[in-house]
């Protein structure tokens, strides 16, 4: 084969041959076909055409189904949580409510309790006036008291 940069292969087919031309460093190709040309059938290479084809289809299928069953497990796991969550943030949702709803009632429990407190402090203020007035009227008394 002549010292040139491409390759000629013979294809034939019902008779009809057709050359193509590659442009590439063709000494590595030269080394492996000691310088013959490589008669190959077209419907050979369109048989592994087809089949390296198929062989790549159905792996890339089956990488799909796999990834979309990884894809669905991922979605009902997130589901879980997600509704784990939910109930959890109900349940302390609830239990705010219920404490406020607490909180209310012991406020307007404390009210009425301050309310009765501020009722029993008067009274005891004027008791503890009464009591004052009572002990200067009677001052002069204690001296006519025996002392203990």
């Amino acid at each position: 084969m002549p010292n040139s940069s491409f390759i000629v292969v013979s294809c034939t087919h019902s008779g009809s041959e057709a050359q193509l031309s590659w442009i590439q460093d063709a000494r590595w190709w030269r080394s492996l076909l000691d310088g013959r040309e490589v008669v190959l059938d077209l419907a050979l290479v369109v048989l592994a055409a087809f089949l390296v084809g198929l062989a790549v289809t159905i792996c890339a299928a089956v990488l799909a189904v796999l990834r979309a069953i990884a894809l669905w497990r991922n979605a009902k796991r997130t589901g879980g949580i997600f509704t784990a969550e939910l109930s959890s943030f109900e349940e302390r949702a609830a239990r705010t409510e219920r404490l406020l709803a607490e909180a209310e009632r012991s406020s307007a429990e404390l009210g009425a309790a301050l309310a009765r407190l501020r009722v029993s402090r008067a009274r005891l203020d004027v008791l503890l006036g009464s009591l004052e007035a009572a002990q200067r009227r009677t001052r002069w008394l204690r001296v006519l008291l025996p002392l203990r």
